[in-house]
């Protein structure tokens, strides 16, 4: 895993690898210290983010975690997007039905990550796509002493916590499938040799025990974690329990009622998809919880901040925003500038939406020219084949 250490920070200072890899839409880095130890020793960096396999790819998927991507590769970090089948068989996605979930990840799932990749400027072509059950494969009976290795140095209660909320909420009708599912995440990160696990926020519990069972494998790896993008759906009731939780400072239930209401395909009117029609984007905008001069829990200001302003400061522009009722049009070079003036209700929710919704339409326009123009047609054409409808 050594390289030469001077071509390294020759090539890529240090400070500029921890900016890339810290700045939006990273919310934490476990540790900065380890990371830094590792580029002050030479150590080649090696990152992974794996994807269950379901149906269509959101802007949380699609943008905020590429955009996260692009980051480790202009920091000349070899990167890697690993296409969980099993995990989505554990998980039932796609109707539990194997075949279905390999078609998909093979097919649209790869396809609209890489295209997604492009969008922000990511290079699909320099990123290595691994179908888990290939690797396990590969490896034979050395995926599973990983698995082993894991599973012995961590209690159950460890592994109910870090399973998913869905089946944290089944309590003791989860299957015992599930229960290898956090065994079998944190072996992938030693069976693919990477120190850079990479995930949304709620792939953290996992990540801590890959972590803490170091020893089992020889080196310590990096979690990166990136800010899960809120749905589309939450309303004013939502919002208030997550007020209250979060005031009463009762942290467990605060995180959950957070995951619970991330943007996912399973829930449409929550979610923009990347090759999502422009109606189909304004619509879900316009119809969308947008509280006036509330900053925290708003989904339209979480794009704002974490798809539209990342993307924009990619082609060194600047947001615009148009009032309605007086044609003014203010521009905003930074989102701290917007947030401030729309807390002090200086911007109406309305302009708000409509500003974001022409920056959607205009940012996803390759992806939707993909696939529903060009070649990643036969992608959707198959998913409807096989009765994936969102």
């Amino acid at each position: 895993m050594l390289i030469n250490k001077n071509k390294w920070i020759q090539d890529f200072g240090i400070d500029e690898v921890l900016d890339l890899v810290k700045r939006q839409p990273t919310v934490e880095v476990l540790t900065e210290e380890q990371l830094r130890a590792y580029l002050e020793s030479g150590v080649e960096l090696k990152h992974y983010i794996g994807f269950e396999i379901s149906g269509f790819v959101h802007l949380g998927t699609g943008i905020v975690c590429m955009n996260k991507v692009a980051d480790f590769q202009k920091a000349g970090i070899k990167t890697t997007i690993f296409l969980a089948d099993y995990h989505s068989w554990i998980n039932r996605k796609l109707g539990g039905d194997l075949d279905t979930i390999r078609k998909v990840g093979l097919g649209y799932f790869r396809e609209a990550l890489g295209i997604s990749l492009k969008l922000v400027g990511g290079d699909p072509d320099s990123t290595n796509f691994i179908l888990a059950s290939k690797l396990y494969e590969k490896m034979g009976s050395e995926y599973f002493e990983n698995v082993l290795k894991v599973s012995i140095n961590t209690s159950l209660g460890r592994i109910r916590k870090g399973i998913t909320i869905m089946g944290r909420k089944m309590k003791e009708r989860i299957s015992f499938a599930q229960l290898l599912y956090v065994p079998m995440q944190v072996a992938d990160i030693y069976s693919l040799k990477v120190n850079v696990a990479h995930g949304g926020i709620d792939q953290r519990k996992a990540h801590v025990i890959a972590i803490e069972v170091w020893k089992e494998f020889g080196y310590k790896p990096v979690a990166v974690h990136n800010k899960i993008l809120m749905g589309l759906s939450i309303n004013e009731e939502t919002r208030k329990r997550l007020l209250e939780a979060k005031e009463k400072k009762n942290r467990e239930v605060y995180e959950e009622e957070i995951l619970d209401i991330k943007m996912s395909k399973s829930k449409p009117e929550s979610a923009i998809f990347i090759h999502g029609k422009e109606e189909e984007i304004r619509r879900k905008i316009m119809n969308a919880y947008c509280p006036f001069k509330e900053i925290e829990l708003n989904p339209i200001i979480d794009i704002v901040e974490t798809v539209i302003f990342p993307w924009l400061n990619r082609n060194s522009r600047e947001f615009e925003i148009k009032n309605m009722k007086t044609g003014e049009v203010k521009v905003f070079r930074n989102y701290e500038d917007l947030k401030m003036d729309y807390k002090e209700g200086k911007i109406h929710p309305l302009d708000l939406k409509n500003a974001v919704i022409g920056y959607l339409i205009e940012m996803l326009e390759p992806a939707r020219k993909h696939f529903l123009e060009g070649p990643g047609k036969k992608y959707l054409e198959e998913l409807k084949e096989l009765k994936v409808t969102r």
